[in-house]
């Protein structure tokens, strides 16, 4: 028997005063797949992240999180159901190092609760995850480093590591690779498709050949709606997409954009 999907969007609905940002979107997710996110600037991508995450409440509309709904909850409580997210702009823990930072994203998931009596080095099965986790992100050269003094780079690497310590199967990345050089983003995309294998995985990009690289579906979204899901090579080829979002080019064995719309930018 097939279960429920990982995640599912049930005509969703979210407004700011008179403007609709979201209108009636329905998506559904299934387990392991990996879905990108793209859309023009404004279309409301950050924003059904934000839904989902809640960050934001829908005004109307489902969130389904395995079968379980979750609209409406809060962060916290959405994220020990087993949903993860990063963001656009890294937020560390900036006079913590590297090690401490991934510790502080580990506790709780492994059942340690506030007190005000316990020695951090003594945890070790806490200190042992840590340990793995920091390699799996490739950040044991700065394991002392404070979170501060890493390049740009290092610190998208650590959020993704604090993202993943809660050890969720849904992982949602918002422009990971934002404001990375091309060849930095080539090794944060290897970084990504290594730390998220089993794992259920949407990212927001609005670079192309990231998107491309890593999703197996690709989902468009403008002014608030879906317009296309499928695989890249039929979203690729869909004149409703190159019309709307790429502008209207020939289609071309690879992903390209015209200028002005790859820049990163808030939804």
């Amino acid at each position: 028997m097939t279960g429920p999907p990982a995640l599912e969007l049930k005509n969703l609905h979210k407004r700011f005063g008179q403007t609709e940002v979201i209108r009636g979107l329905s998506l559904a997710v299934q387990p392991g797949e990996r879905i990108g996110i793209i859309g023009p600037n404004g279309a409301g991508k950050s924003t059904l992240f934000d839904l989902i995450s809640g960050r934001q409440a829908p005004d109307s509309g489902q969130v389904l999180l395995h079968g379980q709904r979750i609209d409406g909850k809060k962060p916290f409580q959405i994220n020990r159901l087993g949903l993860s997210r990063s963001f656009q702009i890294s937020s560390l823990f900036a006079n913590l190092s590297v090690f401490d930072n991934l510790r502080c994203g580990l506790l709780w998931h492994l059942g340690y609760r506030y007190t005000l009596f316990r020695f951090l080095s003594r945890l070790d099965d806490a200190n042992a995850r840590t340990e793995q986790l920091m390699e799996r992100v490739q950040l044991t050269g700065q394991r002392n480093t404070l979170a501060a003094h890493l390049s740009y780079a290092e610190q998208r690497a650590l959020e993704l590591g604090i993202t993943l310590a809660s050890g969720a199967g849904v992982i949602l990345l918002d422009e990971p690779t934002a404001g990375m050089s091309r060849s930095e983003a080539a090794g944060f995309v290897q970084l990504i498709d290594a730390v998220t294998v089993a794992k259920t995985l949407l990212i927001i990009e609005h670079d192309m050949p990231v998107v491309f690289g890593l999703a197996g579906k690709i989902a468009v979204m403008l002014q608030g709606e879906l317009l296309a899901f499928d695989k890249p090579e039929v979203v690729r080829a869909d004149g409703r997409v190159q019309q709307a979002y790429l502008g209207v080019l020939p289609v071309t064995d690879q992903p390209s954009l015209p200028a002005g719309l790859g820049q990163h930018a808030d939804d």
